[in-house]
């Protein structure tokens, strides 16, 4: 039989006897906050809800194969991809700068990085503008010296593309960086590795899918980029028409064209976002 406590010490007086403890179950939802949250549930979810309604699907097979969308679907999907690499290419070792070395002016330089997260994309597009236009501060030596020029080609909507979504790369490695454990880069050190040895055996396996994810969300930003683009490289079919700017254009002329091109969008989006969702929307 359990033996149970006397509430009755050996001097005859009563001891205090602890409160029974609450079983852990969910935690009640304020009333109050049940209304504002599902408005906001509605506010963002109706105007996807409107776009699936109305989108044509009878005709849709038929306008996925038009040669308008094909040329745009196939311009993102390449300039996105080109976008990308520049971005690891460039993003990874910068991310490992500021994660791993101490230098004066390191938070001044993390600030410029992330600069483009809050810059409006019209204003990034001047930007560029500014700098590889032939005007620019250095596109008017590349026109001159070597005949190359960016605005208006597809060269263009790659820096374009890839000046809005490398931030995104950077955050993800540089927090990968941070949480990855440097006993392991120590070691290596300890065993004779040189520092280019362990940065591409050691520290690169470590922070791969911190790599892998970032790259995967700056695809997904540069694929969706607009302002930027129409800015820095033109609304060109088959040069530099991407589909945001496809889809900026159909509204004009064909309602059907754009709700199609957002839904390619939209698919996209929520295949990034699904597939990352472990890593980046549930905690662990």
């Amino acid at each position: 039989m359990p033996i149970v406590d006397d509430p009755v010490d050996a001097t005859g007086e009563a001891r205090p006897v602890a409160p029974p403890r609450r079983r852990a179950g969910r935690p009640r939802i304020p009333v109050g906050l049940l209304l504002p949250a599902g408005l906001g549930l509605l506010f963002l979810t109706f105007p996807l809800i409107g776009l699936l309604v109305r989108a044509p699907w009878t005709t849709l097979p038929q306008r996925l194969t038009e040669p308008g969308v094909l040329t745009a679907l196939r311009l993102s999907l390449q300039c996105a991809t080109l976008a990308t690499l520049v971005c690891v290419l460039l993003g990874v070792p910068l991310a490992w700068l500021l994660a791993r070395v101490e230098f004066p002016g390191r938070r001044l330089v993390r600030a410029l990085v992330t600069v483009p997260l809050v810059l409006p994309p019209v204003v990034g597009g001047v930007a560029l503008l500014l700098v590889f236009g032939r005007k620019g501060l250095l596109g008017e030596w590349l026109d001159t010296t070597f005949g190359i020029t960016f605005p208006f080609t597809t060269t263009g909507v790659v820096i374009a593309e890839a000046f809005v979504a490398m931030p995104f790369l950077i955050i993800a490695v540089e927090g990968a960086l941070r949480g990855a454990d440097t006993r392991y880069e120590e070691a290596a050190a300890t065993l004779g590795a040189g520092r280019w040895t362990t940065f591409t055996h050691v520290t690169l396996p470590l922070v791969a899918p911190g790599i892998a994810a970032g790259a995967v969300l700056c695809w997904a930003r540069a694929l969706g980029e607009f302002g930027a683009t129409i800015t820095f490289a033109g609304n060109y079919p088959g040069t530099t028409q991407t589909m945001p700017l496809a889809v900026y254009l159909a509204l004009e002329t064909d309602l059907d064209a754009a709700i199609v091109l957002s839904l390619i969008l939209l698919t996209v989006s929520v295949a990034i976002l699904a597939g990352l969702r472990d890593r980046w929307i549930t905690s662990p």
